[in-house]
């Protein structure tokens, strides 16, 4: 798989948590849009990041952002 599968074209709204979170880059993970793991055996591999403090995000499900994990639109040009 070289490229990701895409989980929606729409991002996920959600207030997070200050913490670290590891976002799914590959589309396959059933907990969209963090990582279960289910790259295992591929390329790909979760992006960890870390919010500094408690803040509603739009996280990328279309995998294709280019400002991942967050939404940047791309999703609207894709087919």
């Amino acid at each position: 798989m070289d490229q990701p599968k895409i989980a929606a074209k729409r991002p996920a709204v959600m207030e997070l948590k200050a913490g670290k979170y590891a976002y799914c880059t590959c589309g396959q993970s059933e907990n969209q849009p963090f990582c279960d793991g289910r790259h295992a055996g591929s390329a790909f591999r979760p992006q960890v990041f870390e919010m500094a403090e408690d803040k509603t995000v739009a996280v990328c499900q279309c995998k294709h952002s280019k400002g991942a994990p967050f939404c940047d639109g791309t999703h609207a040009g894709l087919d």
